[in-house]
């Protein structure tokens, strides 16, 4: 006679990683919780689903909940850009819509930060079939955008062409990129990012140095930098065919949230919800705030009890 033992609450709580060959790359992806609907929570740029390690087991008391790590970022593997891989939103948003299909197993609510929210927004026009809804974090407005930098004046339109192209030259790249990831300049744009200094903890500067320090980083990080195409938020959100909620926070000094507010005029979006004080990654300066808020919006959503995963 098979004899099972009970998984406590606590570890069912604690989230477990995981690894998942997507086309060949292996992927890294966080995972807790048994019941409920599912949430799979996107981490912005340079960061990882360890971004969300404040999140992650309060969510987990309600819903099953995955964190990923782009391909690129976090413990993932980091290809060289080729003709077979290239770090944009398409690719990006087939990642996310082949995980709820391959890990998951059904349609799941995404929760995005930043770039995050593009990501996010992406899959659902992919695969609309696969996003219950989706809760964007700060979403990055892309303002380095070529369409959104053509409406400037030449004088403040410039500047960013150039470093992209000097980014071009891998020497340079290389160098410019090896002058960023050191625990100094991280502490200090971090401390630019959140309102909250408190937040900007020895922790959170080694989840994102970390992952730097591993082979082709490099590569990825200039890649993106360079990427000043692909579609902009208010591209995707009338196509979307999902809930939106909004959360910013008002402190954000790169993406303002007068720009964001912009954004909640879309059908798609429900609720716009501002947070006083707080900056561009209210996950992890404010997670008192944003779980209750991510917690009550997937519930209100969730209208059918997902199946217990067993």
């Amino acid at each position: 006679m098979l004899r099972f033992t009970p998984m406590t609450v606590a570890t069912r709580l604690t989230p477990t990683d995981h690894t998942w060959p997507w086309q060949g790359f292996p992927i890294r992806y966080q995972a807790a919780g048994r019941t409920g609907a599912p949430l799979l929570l996107i981490h912005g740029f340079g960061a990882s689903s360890d971004h969300w390690r404040k999140n992650i087991p309060e969510l987990a008391t309600t819903n099953r909940v995955y964190a990923i790590d782009l391909l690129g970022f976090g413990k993932s593997v980091k290809p060289r850009p080729s003709s077979a891989i290239a770090y944009t939103f398409d690719t990006w948003g087939q990642l996310i819509v082949d995980f709820c299909r391959d890990i998951i197993g059904e349609p799941a609510f995404l929760v995005g930060n930043s770039i995050g929210c593009v990501v996010a927004m992406q899959a659902a026009v992919i695969a609309p079939d696969q996003v219950r809804g989706i809760a964007m974090l700060d979403c990055s407005l892309r303002l380095l955008h070529d369409r959104k930098r053509a409406t400037l004046p030449w004088y403040r339109s410039a500047p960013a062409p150039v470093l992209q192209r000097l980014l071009g030259i891998r020497a340079f790249g290389n160098f410019f990129f090896s002058r960023l990831a050191r625990p100094p300049v991280i502490r200090k744009v971090l401390r630019q990012a959140y309102a909250r200094s408190e937040a900007v903890t020895e922790e959170l500067v080694e989840i994102l140095l970390n992952p730097a320090k591993d082979p082709g980083a490099a590569d990825v990080f200039l890649a993106f930098v360079r990427y000043s195409q692909g579609p902009l938020p208010e591209d995707l959100l009338p196509q979307l065919q999902c809930p939106v909620l909004f959360i910013w926070g008002e402190a954000d000094p790169w993406e303002p949230i007068a720009l964001g507010r912009e954004l909640a005029a879309y059908p798609a979006v429900e609720d716009f919800v501002p947070l006083p004080g707080v900056g561009h990654c209210p996950q992890d300066e404010a997670p008192e705030l944003v779980n209750p808020l991510l917690r009550d919006w997937v519930a209100k959503h969730s209208t059918q009890p997902s199946p217990q995963v067993v």
